[in-house]
């Protein structure tokens, strides 16, 4: 268990005093030998916490499900991995109570596409020629990101790729809260399939072209409020989503 882990599984359970958040890092395999600028990082890659009263908390576990920023993401690649491939295409749409606040799309310069990524995608070199190059389009995007939670529809893929491409330009990783859309749909409303077109034409959402980072981020902006809606009166705080989104008990649909 990484010490990141051990301090969110303690923070959701109560805050923790400086001391003991302290003492936590003081024994962990750390970047930085300093406590406070292992602080600063930790805060800097996303991980949601507040500091009041000598005492370190996990904002989720606080926040109200219409007081939390998501920023619901989607990516294109040219691999399966950020360390055989890169992002050639990413969209996040920022959402606040069923509301969007503001977006972010952006094409990253790449030397080569596969056919068959360029045949489901449509994205070939060409569109790419003057795409900014990746380090640049991952710096922009994790300023847009901050600690929102990090929202997707095949959440292993894009966070991980995504927290994979930062560390591999130095630029730290990923340590935001993160939710499934399939997993949150699988609870929530019935399908047969629960993939992203599949249920696009289920819940007859008409959004763009399927396969671009945007669009792509968009629908999955819709999957979400509409699971959303079916159980906001049943939860009350960010973490208690995030926790019945992966929990193995009854669905709510």
């Amino acid at each position: 268990m990484s010490y990141i882990d051990k301090i969110v599984n303690k923070l959701l359970k109560s805050p923790l005093s400086i001391i003991q958040f302290d003492e936590i890092l003081k024994n962990s395999d750390t970047f930085f030998n300093s406590i406070d600028l292992e602080k600063e990082l930790i805060i800097e890659n996303g991980l949601p916490l507040y500091f009041s009263d000598d005492n370190v908390y996990l904002k989720t576990n606080r926040t109200k499900l219409k007081d939390q920023v998501f920023c619901i993401v989607d990516i294109e690649t040219n691999a399966s991995n950020a360390k055989d491939g890169q992002i050639i295409e990413i969209g996040a749409v920022k959402v606040k109570n069923n509301k969007i606040l503001e977006s972010y799309k952006s094409f990253a310069s790449a030397s080569f596409i596969p056919r068959k990524v360029q045949e489901i995608t449509g994205i070939t070199l060409d569109m790419l020629e003057n795409a900014p190059n990746l380090k640049d389009v991952l710096e922009e995007f994790k300023i847009f990101l901050e600690d929102d939670v990090f929202v997707a529809h095949s959440i292993d893929f894009d966070y991980k790729f995504v927290s994979d491409s930062f560390k591999k330009y130095d630029m730290g990783e990923l340590f935001n809260r993160k939710l499934c859309t399939i997993k949150l749909a699988n609870k929530t409303i019935d399908a047969k399939r629960y993939g992203l077109k599949y249920l696009k034409e289920e819940l007859n959402i008409n959004v763009g072209t399927h396969h671009r980072a945007y669009d792509d981020a968009l629908s999955t902006m819709h999957v979400f409020n509409i699971s959303l809606n079916k159980v906001k009166n049943k939860i009350k705080y960010t973490e208690e989503l995030l926790d019945f989104s992966v929990r193995n008990d009854n669905n709510a649909k």
